[in-house]
């Protein structure tokens, strides 16, 4: 039986990626907001006929991209070092049943 480290000792990392996420889309919904309110207020103009929402959903997305990358680099790197934990253990679990079998 092989003893894992648990995750609970780092109060902070837990969720890393979930809040990641969350704070993504919320970025991205701000972005998408604020445009509607312009493009309604006709300070940027509308899409082509039907495509008005298509339109401000990419111009939303190119927006939010870039804000996301400066604004969200600390939870980016509490949720890599997350994911690299994971992987870790997931290797030295690997790593410990191929010995086993070995034997």
């Amino acid at each position: 039986m092989s003893s894992i480290p648990s995750t609970s000792s780092r109060p902070g990392k837990q969720g890393a990626t979930l809040r990641y996420t969350a704070m993504r889309l919320g970025i991205f919904a701000g972005c998408f907001l604020a445009i509607w309110g312009l493009v309604y207020a006709r300070v940027l103009p509308a899409g082509l006929g039907d495509s008005n929402l298509m339109w401000v959903l990419l111009l939303a997305l190119v927006v939010s991209g870039p804000l996301s990358w400066v604004l969200l680099r600390k939870q980016r790197d509490a949720m890599s070092e997350q994911i690299v934990a994971k992987v870790d253990r997931a290797k030295e679990r690997l790593s410990a049943n191929q010995s086993q079998e070995d034997v």
